[in-house]
């Protein structure tokens, strides 16, 4: 089973200092106008307002360390994971790198309890600004001794490939050379298509020891993507400030479509392999054109056949013999139209449009085809030609083959039918299996895909498939209990009878056409392929 390396290379980067935070405008006023208070009221006649002196003393600590806790609690929560361009208006942005943690802002919290018996004792009120200033000290000793964000490296690297209906396990590292022990939270920064919301990660960084960490994402959209910067959070065991940095670990990334193992696949490889034999038995010499031998020329054998390098080294004519073709090309055509852009929940309830379907299906074909023997290409095709491969084999071809797959993308237009089925007849102008899928659109007039599947079909053995939707079938199917599910019901049997007719015209013209549901298509597709090979009707 042929299974390229798909892994996105290994990224490490130096951080840099995290120093852009965004603050709505009306915080930032009523902030300031509460600073501006703590100013003008030693400004105000005592007899104006009846203001005690100690109360203008506290409410000249409290305000500034009221907003200094609200600005640092406030801001050393927010994460910069998302980019600027999504930042809504009406946002101030502030520049510094440091904050609070929260188990600072608890002990600055708990000097408001000298308050208490500061009503009946002002000069116990004093206390509150001691136990904070003493509280603020430590913190900035603690801050003094954490580590500038650019000693520090992070990396990120892709433990498995990026493919749809398995989860992909991403591993963060931080390392740095300081004497002291760091506890960081990360933020990997990765597109909606890998992950709806970016988690946040814990992890202990001893000094001169990379530390590592592992979780899993499961993408949900195949195609390229560009994963973003990693976010750190870092504090030390005393656990007072924190500092934010950022790993500038932006690189593009793949998503493939399904890969299948081969132990999913193991049914019909050995299958394949069955049918290899019984058509190794039955194979004659002198029919086909694949090099079988030499042997000595006899009178009759076409001139052509002689082996001129052969018959120098011996000294008499030599002549080839062949025997019949094993390995057939297998063309895999892909509908990249409006009709393939419905979505259609699996069985773990992950929507997946019906080209990802498409793409599985076209992977595991590949890997059956290539196990044995055959070459396989590759025509996606909408409006225009997106993707075209020529038939081939071996791994790097597979690369190729599933790179493509990835590229395609569903367009919003009724794909050119008859322009796909052209030029695939004047890249293939030899007999060759042509695996077409695609979807039947609901009109009065014949679908010109169907056209273009019958002009191939005096030339190459054509297996069409057309992909239902599954709502449409279980309507159907259903027994309806009112007239409104009854008149649902007898439009969706109309739908089905004509599609039935439609396949059935084009199986009266030598197609073999399969009309199956999203999540069934993989196993009947391999299935009639193998019944191809084993019938040897190429």
């Amino acid at each position: 089973m042929l299974q390229p390396s798909l892994h996105p290379a290994p990224v490490t980067a130096i951080c840099e200092p995290r120093s852009r935070f965004y603050a709505p405008v009306l915080a930032v006023v009523i902030l300031g106008a509460l600073l501006l208070s703590a100013i003008l009221i030693w400004f105000i006649p005592k007899h104006i307002l009846g203001i005690p002196g100690w109360v203008k003393v506290l409410w000249t600590i409290s305000v500034p360390l009221g907003v200094l806790i609200y600005s640092l609690s406030k801001f050393s929560t927010t994460t910069e994971a998302k980019s600027t361009a999504q930042i809504t208006t009406g946002k101030v942005e502030l520049n510094f790198a440091f904050g609070l943690t929260l188990r600072a802002l608890l002990l600055l919290a708990a000097g408001f309890l000298f308050l208490i018996p500061g009503y009946y004792e002002p000069r116990l009120a004093w206390g509150m600004l001691i136990w904070d200033g003493l509280i603020l000290f430590i913190a900035l000793l603690d801050g003094i001794r954490l580590p500038r964000p650019r000693t520090l490296t992070a990396g990120r690297e892709w433990i498995s490939a990026p493919s749809l209906g398995s989860s992909v396990e991403i591993e963060l590292s931080v390392a740095h050379q300081n004497s002291i022990l760091l506890d960081c939270n990360l933020t990997d920064d990765l597109p909606t298509q890998l992950v709806e919301t970016p988690g946040t990660h814990k992890l202990r960084a001893y000094p001169r020891v990379p530390a590592k960490l592992r979780y899993s994402v499961r993408p949900r959209e195949r195609g390229d993507v560009e994963a973003g910067a990693l976010y750190v959070r870092y504090r030390s065991l005393v656990g007072l400030v924190v500092r934010w940095a950022k790993a500038p670990l932006e690189q593009p990334i793949r998503i493939y479509p399904e890969l299948r193992s081969a132990e999913e696949q193991s049914l019909f490889l050995a299958k394949s392999r069955r049918i290899d034999l019984q058509l190794r038995q039955m194979r004659q010499r002198g029919l086909g054109r694949e090099f079988e031998s030499l042997r000595e020329y006899r009178h009759g054998d076409d001139l052509r056949d002689i082996c001129w390098t052969a018959s120098a080294r011996r000294g008499d004519l030599v002549t080839r013999q062949f025997q019949a073709e094993r390995s057939q090309s297998v063309w895999i055509v892909l509908d990249t139209g409006r009709l393939l852009r419905a979505r259609v929940a699996d069985q773990k309830d992950n929507r997946y449009t019906k080209l990802d379907y498409a793409c599985s299906t076209a992977v595991a074909l590949a890997q059956l085809a290539l196990y044995s023997g055959d070459r396989v290409g590759l025509l996606g095709y909408g409006r225009r030609i997106q993707q075209q491969l020529l038939p081939g084999r071996g791994a790097a071809h597979m690369r190729q083959f599933l790179e493509s797959l990835a590229q395609l993308e569903s367009e919003q237009s009724e794909a050119d039918h008859l322009r796909a089925t052209a030029i695939l007849g004047r890249l293939q102008p030899r007999r060759s299996l042509i695996l077409w899928i695609t979807d039947l659109a609901e009109s009065a007039m014949r679908p010109e895909v169907i056209d273009g599947a019958a002009q191939l079909l005096h030339r190459h053995v054509v297996l069409f498939v057309a992909m239902a939707q599954p709502e449409v079938a279980a309507i159907a199917s259903a027994i309806p209990q009112n007239i409104e599910e009854m008149f649902r019901s007898a439009a969706a049997q109309e739908m089905a009878s004509r599609r039935d007719l439609l396949l059935a015209r084009l199986r009266d013209q030598g197609a073999i056409t399969l009309d199956t549901l999203p999540g069934q298509m993989t196993a009947s597709v391999l299935n009639h392929y193998l019944s191809i090979k084993e019938r040897a009707i190429l």
